[in-house]
């Protein structure tokens, strides 16, 4: 870790960019599209753990390479940041809070914080599900700047997902 905290402002218009994209094409809205994103937000926590392998008592094998964690990582984070859009959220400064050492029991917080935004989606809710991701970041031990990387280059994979009518 380099620092404190994450600001993911910078993140939200692009993210919004692709959302508008990913809408036109699919004549799709946030609104017909809510629990899917919330699903989709929440299989790919499920892949993370896998990359992370921290689940995985039965197996000595260690996690994935940094790059396919930070992928998966950031899968989750365009989810995100799309589910913050609707509720108006447009910046979002995070200071590392991590309530849960265990990697194991964070991602499991996390599954329950978006099973209550899932119940009762507003802004309180979404920050709460959406700080607690962004404390595993200390956990896995990559820094912000990783991360942020990390989103920036799946944005492009999806960009050109849609160009190529994916």
């Amino acid at each position: 870790m380099t620092g404190d905290f994450i600001d993911v402002t910078p993140l939200f218009p692009l993210q919004a960019e692709l959302d508008a994209s990913i809408a036109s094409l699919h004549n799709v809205t946030y609104e017909s599209t809510f629990e899917r994103r919330v699903l989709a937000l929440l299989t790919e926590l499920g892949e993370f753990a896998n990359e992370t392998r921290c689940f995985k008592y039965w197996s000595l094998k260690g996690p994935s390479p940094k790059e396919r964690i930070l992928d998966e990582y950031a899968d989750g984070l365009h989810f995100l940041l799309s589910l913050g859009i609707p509720l108006g959220v447009s910046q979002y400064k995070h200071y590392f809070h991590v309530r849960e050492k265990d990697l194991t029991k964070a991602i499991l917080l996390v599954h329950k914080d978006v099973d209550e935004m899932l119940e009762h989606y507003d802004v309180d809710h979404y920050a709460k599900a959406f700080g607690d991701y962004l404390n595993l970041i200390p956990l896995f031990d990559y820094d912000e700047k990783e991360v942020i990387e990390a989103y920036l280059a799946k944005l492009d994979v999806n960009h050109k997902r849609q160009e190529e009518k994916y």
